[in-house]
């Protein structure tokens, strides 16, 4: 059941992943910050795991052994966007997982779960897209 639910966490992600484009200007006078923090909070007491993206704009999964749970990076300048998915199973019913994005320091993606009545729960963020 695991393997199943990982492998709906990967697809859900992957079916989000921001493409790459460029842009013709690159010298942009605002700077945008690159620091993100991903964070999963909620009651969900069921195992865990996350996919989440790395500073270089991969797709990581890794187990969630006790929430909250937050992983900071500071994202590539070539990188785009990122996203991030959250799935697990053994939990009890309407407990909930919440994720989040910050990007220098402010929410800017954020959504809530329910597990539903054989104690699984999915969540997903729309991806963030860095401004160009």
């Amino acid at each position: 059941m695991k393997s199943v639910l990982k492998t709906l966490a990967i697809v859900l992600t992957l079916a989000f992943t921001v493409g790459s484009c460029s842009s013709d200007n690159d010298n942009d006078s605002t700077p945008v910050s690159r620091d993100v923090k991903y964070e999963l909070t909620g009651n969900f007491s069921g195992e865990l795991s996350t996919i989440y993206f790395d500073k270089g704009g991969n797709p990581l999964n890794e187990d969630v052994t006790k929430l909250p749970w937050t992983k900071e990076i500071t994202v590539d300048k070539d990188v785009n966007g990122v996203t991030a998915s959250a799935s697990g199973h053994g939990g009890v019913k309407d407990q909930t997982l919440t994720a989040k994005i910050y990007v220098g320091g402010v929410v800017v993606k954020e959504s809530t779960a329910k597990a539903n009545s054989d104690g699984i729960i999915v969540v997903t963020l729309v991806p963030y897209v860095f401004p160009l």
